[in-house]
């Protein structure tokens, strides 16, 4: 049996979910039909709307579902950048985005767009006040749009997401803040990161995953401000405040809202648990591994984050050596699974090429016991002198 230590990349469907989904799936009707069917469905969307805006505190009305982070992302970036005031180039985009929000902004600067990178420190923090200076008009035009990160994807450091909001509300720029890696570890808290703001501008635009947190793959939201300016990807019915045209996925919108309600209601004990055990992982692989290193921030990170660079050792080695112990781990981002490129995230704290192909993130979840701790462990020191030889080291 594999201990699955991956729960960053995708986590097991909770039962609630997997429920929810069937028991929405008998019930026939497209939600936008004015018959009684079609009626019943509404509800249950609705319903599912009102369950999701509750555990991340915005309007239901604000609640914009979408098949996952990915397209969450590239609405809001997309959307604010069609959206923006005349004049308005520039994109605020800090370095070790995910690669979501990288390529949509890279696709954007073959539209036009001027990216004013924000470097992040050696533990993977973006400083508000680089940040704060960068939404700035920089006497040439003014930003089009922000984003950044809640919780770095690979390293688990997490952001001050209410001062980048607040220093985009300043600044008279629109944020969009990608949540998905945060959402069901820390507080997702909508109404509190925004803030004051009643324009266009600060947090209008925030990311979330359904299967981040057990919810079914293909399930996500964006969180619009009733205030945002946001242009469509797609048109059609104009369903979703026309944000989102298309019969909605009311199976998915009720498994989506079952998985996020359980999940936050298990949220701050579960977080203390996996807190205790990422801990006790971290100590273990010093001990085990003298020379393995800890990346991202020590303490202000995901609970269940562990993200570590084994000196002179090929990150794929040992992620195959622990795969062949039954132990399923990452290099990095499952978005670039199969692909074997150095981590950009570790690039950007400043560390070499070769240490950005020597990491592994190994992501604890609510299935992960003492017991696999302990099977971790016990084969990291083994699969390490392994991955050396095999370098020649």
């Amino acid at each position: 049996m594999t201990i699955y230590l991956d729960h960053a990349a995708s986590a097991p469907v909770r039962a609630v979910a997997r429920d929810a989904w069937l028991a929405a799936s008998a019930i026939t009707g497209n939600a936008s039909s004015v018959h009684g069917a079609g009626q019943a469905a509404r509800r249950l969307l609705e319903e599912s709307r009102e369950a999701i805006a509750a555990v991340v505190d915005c309007d239901p009305i604000e609640v914009v579902l979408t098949s996952g982070g990915t397209e969450s992302v590239n609405l809001a970036l997309k959307g604010l950048w069609w959206a923006r005031p005349a004049g308005a180039e520039a994109i605020v985009l800090p370095d070790g985005e995910h690669h979501a929000t990288l390529d949509t902004a890279a696709w954007l600067q073959t539209q036009g767009a001027r990216i004013r990178a924000i470097p992040l420190d050696g533990v993977g923090r973006i400083d508000p006040n680089g940040f704060a200076a960068a939404c700035a008009d920089d006497g040439e035009r003014p930003a089009a749009l922000a984003t950044a990160l809640v919780a770095n994807n690979e390293v688990g450091t997490v952001q001050d997401a209410a001062a980048l909001a607040a220093a985009a509300a300043s600044a008279g720029v629109p944020l969009h803040l990608d949540a998905v890696g945060a959402l069901g570890h820390l507080p997702v808290d909508f109404a509190r990161w925004r803030g004051d703001a009643r324009d266009a501008a600060g947090l209008v635009a925030l990311s979330l995953s359904g299967h981040k947190v057990g919810a079914p793959v293909g399930t996500g939201a964006l969180v619009v401000s009733r205030h945002a300016a946001l242009a469509p990807l797609l048109h059609g019915g104009g369903q979703q405040r026309a944000l989102r045209s298309g019969t909605p996925d009311v199976a998915g919108a009720a498994a989506l809202a079952a998985a996020l309600t359980e999940a936050e209601a298990e949220r701050v004990a579960e977080s203390q648990r996996l807190s205790g055990l990422r801990d006790r992982l971290i100590a273990g692989i010093r001990t085990g591994v003298p020379d393995a290193e800890l990346l991202g921030d020590p303490r202000h990170r995901l609970p269940g984050n562990v993200h570590v660079l084994f000196p002179g050792a090929a990150g794929e080695t040992l992620l195959f050596l622990l795969d062949v112990a039954g132990i399923a781990v990452s290099t990095g981002s499952a978005c670039q699974a199969g692909v074997a490129e150095p981590s950009h995230v570790v690039l950007a704290l400043g560390r070499d090429e070769r240490a950005a192909r020597s990491v592994l993130r190994i992501t604890l979840g609510r299935t992960t016991t003492d017991a696999d701790v302990d099977a971790v462990l016990a084969a990291l020191p083994d699969a390490y002198a392994r991955a050396l030889a095999s370098a020649g080291r």
